[in-house]
């Protein structure tokens, strides 16, 4: 079979939705192209446990880069809801267990919790200081994320000369070094650094700061919300915007190749045993770039990306107690980092770069269920279920590259063990069972993530992050350029996680793929 479109899009995910949103609210013929019996890619929810009526959000949990903006244009039917605590990182001090607790809107408490950890108030009034420079990056950079990229002179100027230099001529591990002196402190800082980035915090390269940055702009405050019904609930909301559209959307779609020319491209894909081809001016690709080119039939040898988290999903039937005494409620409805001082980051980043399993295994936990209890069965809520989510760092696909099973529970054992140290009771004691007596839980490697979603190396941003300008002083040379979705293919953007401002649960390169389209759009049809 053979159709027609304005525009087909590559991958149903969340990205993929944004765009045929936008695009067939404005008229454009629009198809969607995906290859699994279901769109959201990794924003989705599952009931993961057999016989218990849990759903959670099997990949991606948390929201922070998506846009007020895209949810009022689409009109999403969506609630996030806020966290009251921002963190919780529980710590050994001279044989005694305690921790730092940050809410999210701080009061005596945060102060509080800040001295007694480090004897005095000068970690407090640096961290004031610090995140006070940082909110006011993000209110200057948050709303150019969904215009044209601005250029780094512009974006130099608007930040400042201080926050410009640390924040992108060197490594952020100098920067923090200079500005906070407990380790603890120090570390909750750098997690922001590390979140689906391998490197050190004193990386030449950057890759830190620039994952530093994604993680603290968004809305122009970085706070993560909690989406009301899972992740799921996001993509559900973006597929009914874009079918309301009118944009036709096709699941169980293997895409097989894509043609493209300066007139137009080409999509060929499979169905069942029926082989078809789309026409169409354009193609958006919410495939991972590395993906695309293979697609394209490119002979180019640009290294695979490699993935660098463990995600472990949990339903417990209580919350565990903690041996420094905090409530679990509060200690578990933010986020909960585990291992995660600044030096025990750079040695677990050490570790796996020299192929072993860290140890302790560095991760970040919360428990959705404690914000929104929607996504449990009103008989589980009475009996007091939780549902806990586990997100690794430093933990590279390479060290899974032999796909030995004995190897990820390890990983899974270790991740564990790390937690347990500071609990009063192992937490696999918490576990709920399902149907077949089966412990509640269940690991993703970077493999899993790939052979599932077809991620290259299970890369959560789909390759490195980018700045969010134009590199550079040279000025945009096209649409797709001035956008930051050019495929360096004629007809074809990028519209997933891979363009410029892509990663996380955005809809950033969703909703810039589809403003370049109209931009061009309206170009041609003024001539």
């Amino acid at each position: 079979m053979r159709q027609k479109y304005d525009v087909v899009i590559v991958g149903g995910g969340h990205n993929g939705l944004v765009s045929a949103a936008y695009l067939a609210r404005a008229g454009l013929r629009t198809l969607v192209l995906e290859r699994l019996p279901y769109t959201g890619g990794a924003a989705v929810s599952a009931r993961p446990f057999a016989g218990v009526d849990a759903r959670l959000s099997r990949y991606s949990y948390l929201v922070s880069l998506l846009p007020e903006l895209i949810i009022t244009d689409l009109g999403l039917d969506l609630e996030l809801r806020s966290r009251s605590v921002a963190s919780y990182t529980p710590t050994m001090r001279e044989g005694r267990s305690t921790g730092l607790l940050v809410e999210r809107d701080p009061s005596p408490v945060t102060e509080e919790s800040f001295r007694s950890l480090t004897g005095s108030g000068r970690e407090y009034a640096a961290w004031q200081d610090f995140y006070a420079e940082v909110q006011r990056a993000a209110e200057v950079l948050a709303p150019s994320l969904t215009q044209p990229l601005p250029t780094p002179d512009e974006v130099a100027a608007a930040l400042g000369a201080d926050t410009w230099a640390w924040l992108t001529q060197a490594p952020i591990g100098v920067e923090l070094d200079h500005r906070f002196r407990d380790e603890t402190v120090r570390g909750v800082v750098a997690t922001d650094a590390v979140i689906g980035t391998f490197a050190s915090l004193y990386d030449e390269g950057l890759a830190p700061n620039r994952c530093f940055l994604y993680h603290l702009i968004g809305n122009g405050t970085g706070e993560w919300r909690v989406p009301v019904g899972g992740m799921g609930a996001v993509t559900d909301a973006l597929r009914r915007a874009a079918e309301a559209a009118g944009a036709d959307i096709t699941t169980d779609a293997q895409v097989t190749a894509i043609e493209s020319a300066a007139e137009g491209a080409q999509t060929s894909y499979r169905q069942g045993d029926g082989e078809h081809t789309a026409d169409s001016r354009y193609v958006l690709a919410g495939v991972a770039p590395w993906v695309l080119e293979d697609l394209m039939g490119s002979t180019d040898s640009a290294p695979k990306p490699e993935g660098s988290q463990l995600k472990i999903n949990l339903l417990l039937r209580r919350l565990p107690r903690w041996t420094s005494g905090i409530d679990s409620e509060v200690a578990f409805s933010g986020t909960l980092h585990v291992a995660e001082g600044f030096s025990e980051l750079e040695a677990a980043y050490g570790e796996a770069a020299a192929g072993r399993l860290p140890d302790p295994l560095p991760g970040e936990l919360y428990c959705h269920s404690l914000t929104d209890q929607t996504i449990l069965a009103p008989e589980l809520v009475a009996q007091g279920y939780q549902t806990l989510t586990y997100f690794g760092v430093h933990t590279p696909a390479r060290l899974f590259a032999s796909g030995d099973a004995a190897l990820a529970a390890t990983a899974v054992a270790r991740a564990i063990e790390t937690l347990d140290r500071h609990l009063e009771e192992p937490i696999r004691d918490c576990l709920a069972v399902d149907v077949d007596g089966e412990p509640c839980i269940e690991a993703k490697t970077p493999q899993d993530i790939e052979a599932a979603l077809n991620m290259p190396g299970g890369h959560i941003f789909h390759g490195d992050l980018q700045w969010p300008w134009l590199d550079g002083d040279g000025d945009a040379t096209s649409s797709a350029h001035r956008w930051g979705v050019d495929s360096g293919h004629d007809s074809v953007l990028l519209c997933g996680s891979g363009a410029r401002r892509g990663g996380a649960v955005s809809g950033l390169g969703g909703h810039n793929a589809a403003m370049a389209v109209l931009e061009m759009t309206a170009a041609q049809q003024g001539r």
